[in-house]
């Protein structure tokens, strides 16, 4: 399947690098693509995750490459938001995704505020950055997910207590979220709990306060919850 990815930090990089591995073919988005030696929001250089990602052996495996936000939104038939939250709609605004049709996309974003250090804060409220792109592009078929992880625990489940852990995801379509879930398995996961409609992210992404007081105490974000029902 082909996968535009809006964004090329830490998140956009593990993702994208699955989905190669999974055979996908991954077009990472960024704002400057001649710019593929800086290093990326707590991720390496573009050039190194390309050297990563595009081995000269690895048969099975997808392919990847980086260009704006405009190529990677015209190149998805799925597209990703990795970008901050406080930038989402700027950002997607900029990759054109109000001509993108109806595509899926999923929202992996926070809108967090490192204004005063840790912990940092929700800047939002009464919204949610999933929320806020659906309301600016209606035809996209917008899915919040992810968001509530580590980037190494959103495609490797199992390196926590065996992948007996629970991810979330909320939208307005059946058929996106059904979509969403597939692509979830194929990562690894099994306890995939649909919160509901895309009011449902605002509950996503407020349980990053209680996350990011998680990771203060126990100086570790390999960390994750079990919704027992």
């Amino acid at each position: 399947m082909k996968i535009g990815i809006i964004g090329s930090g830490v998140v956009a990089q593990t993702l994208g690098t699955k989905l190669v591995e999974l055979g996908h073919d991954v077009v990472l988005g960024t704002r400057d693509p001649k710019k593929l030696d800086e290093k990326k929001n707590m991720a390496g250089s573009l050039n190194e995750w390309l050297a990563s990602v595009n081995p000269s052996t690895g048969s099975g495996r997808g392919q990847a490459k980086v260009a704006s936000f405009k190529e990677a939104a015209i190149h998805g038939e799925i597209l990703i938001n990795a970008t901050h939250g406080q930038a989402a709609v700027e950002a997607l605004h900029l990759a054109g995704a109000g001509e993108a049709g109806s595509k899926v996309l999923i929202d992996t974003s926070n809108e967090l505020d490192f204004g005063k250090g840790f912990p940092m804060a929700l800047a939002s409220e009464g919204r949610s950055v999933a929320g806020n792109i659906q309301a600016a592009f209606p035809k996209l078929k917008v899915v919040k997910c992810f968001n509530t992880l580590a980037a190494p625990l959103m495609v490797n489940p199992k390196m926590l207590h065996g992948g007996d852990h629970t991810i979330f995801l909320s939208g307005n379509d059946a058929a996106a979220k059904a979509q969403v879930t597939e692509l979830l398995k194929s990562f690894g996961w099994t306890d995939i709990l649909d919160l509901g409609d895309i009011s449902a992210a605002r509950g996503q992404e407020m349980y990053m306060g209680m996350w990011v007081r998680l990771y203060g105490s126990l100086k570790n974000g390999m960390i994750n919850i079990k919704v027992q029902r």
